[in-house]
């Protein structure tokens, strides 16, 4: 096989074109091939925050300007779903960029960088020896897999999917603000709590707005996804945005496969990165900074110990995450009781630190000091007497 990748990387997505780059960054001279079914620029269902931790990961990436040109969110506002509310500016301001735009900016980077990029849909996966098979004639000493919730190589290598019972479903779609609207605002929803709407000013005048809830909860109601999804964001939108429903447009729903329920990274030779790992915040749905994350510790690994490299991304995962998913996994278990979030927004809305904290979980990979998972749980106390 004289015709062999270094790195091939399926998914042109953030995590996969982060991996393309760092591999690339890393070793100038690796054979890097970035694969994607779709043509770019292309639209993605998503929140489009970028919260500062992931413009962390840009830089490292070497790309600190990327989002140079797109207006900051400085604001968070927040309210329970018991009504408790907290609005603030953040320790970092926040970016919400279309995805159409983000994603296309980050492979023309990976071009620019060396990486072959194509279009191509990948059917078929084998082992040969010391490396991986695609389609029968692209042979890779490592396979990244990026290519999101639904992600065939996930399949074709065996790794079952996380379980309903920790995957979301989301409508994204978009609407006019006023083009002075700096406040990213997420509103609560207690039926068929944890749910939630958003809207994040992308800076022009519109408005990624949204709704979101767990996969058995829809289900539970019996009914359509599009009437359920579509008719909640309809009723919680008249309090985020200056539209009327019916001017929400190019509404679009996706999967959330949340890290609560996280499969093993990969097998053999092939890594795991973003989506396709079920690397989604639990609390927030947030992942396109585990993605960037999960991208560049996927290409350390694959250029860094080429012959174990699944061991090494175990690694750099535990490392980077393992603290930071152990306090995720605890605090969406306790999520489940609508009055703990109430509690954390109360303190949160009291206490500086509370906010910042809560910020740093939900958009980073931030833990809770005892003394302040403390103070949530006296203030959970209370309310509950």
């Amino acid at each position: 096989m004289d015709d062999v990748w270094d790195l091939v990387v399926v998914g042109a997505g953030p995590a996969g074109s982060a991996s393309a780059l760092r591999a690339r960054q890393l070793d100038p001279g690796c054979r890097v091939l970035l694969l994607d079914r779709a043509d770019f620029p292309r639209d993605k269902p998503c929140g489009d925050g970028i919260a500062a931790h992931a413009r962390q990961e840009l830089a490292l990436l070497g790309l600190p300007g990327l989002l140079d040109d797109h207006r900051p969110t400085p604001r968070l506002s927040v309210t329970s779903p018991g009504g408790a509310h907290v609005s603030a500016v953040v320790a970092r301001p926040n970016h919400v960029v279309p995805r159409r735009v983000f994603d296309a900016r980050l492979v023309e980077a990976a071009r620019a960088r060396g990486v072959e990029v194509r279009r191509h849909r990948v059917r078929t996966l084998t082992t040969l020896g010391g490396h991986v098979v695609i389609d029968g004639h692209l042979v890779a000493r490592t396979v990244v897999a990026a290519d999101g919730a639904n992600s065939a190589v996930r399949r074709l290598i065996g790794v079952p999917p996380s379980p309903d019972g920790h995957t979301a479903i989301a409508v994204r779609g978009y609407a006019d603000v006023p083009p002075d609207d700096d406040v990213q605002v997420i509103v609560m929803q207690s039926e068929a709590w944890p749910a939630y709407g958003w809207s994040f000013p992308v800076g022009d005048g519109t408005a990624n707005v949204g709704y979101g809830l767990l996969l058995p909860r829809m289900r539970e109601t019996g009914l359509p996804g599009r009437e359920v999804l579509h008719g909640r964001l309809a009723r919680l939108l008249p309090e985020m945005v200056d539209s009327p429903p019916g001017e929400v447009r190019d509404l679009r729903a996706h999967h959330l496969p949340l890290s609560s329920g996280r499969p093993v990274p990969g097998a053999g030779r092939v890594l795991l990165a973003g989506d396709a790992a079920s690397l989604i915040n639990p609390l927030t749905g947030e992942g396109i900074y585990y993605a960037l994350l999960s991208g560049r510790l996927a290409a350390e690994a694959a250029i860094g110990s080429p012959d174990d490299p699944l061991r090494a991304y175990r690694r750099g995962l535990r490392r980077a995450l393992g603290r930071h998913l152990r306090t995720t996994d605890a605090l969406a278990l306790a999520a489940r009781s609508p009055g703990f979030i109430d509690a954390a927004i109360d303190v949160a809305a009291r206490r500086t630190e509370v906010f910042d904290l809560l910020v740093d979980v939900g958009l980073g990979a931030g833990t809770v000091p005892p003394r302040l998972a403390a103070a949530v749980a006296l203030r959970w106390l209370k309310n509950l007497t």
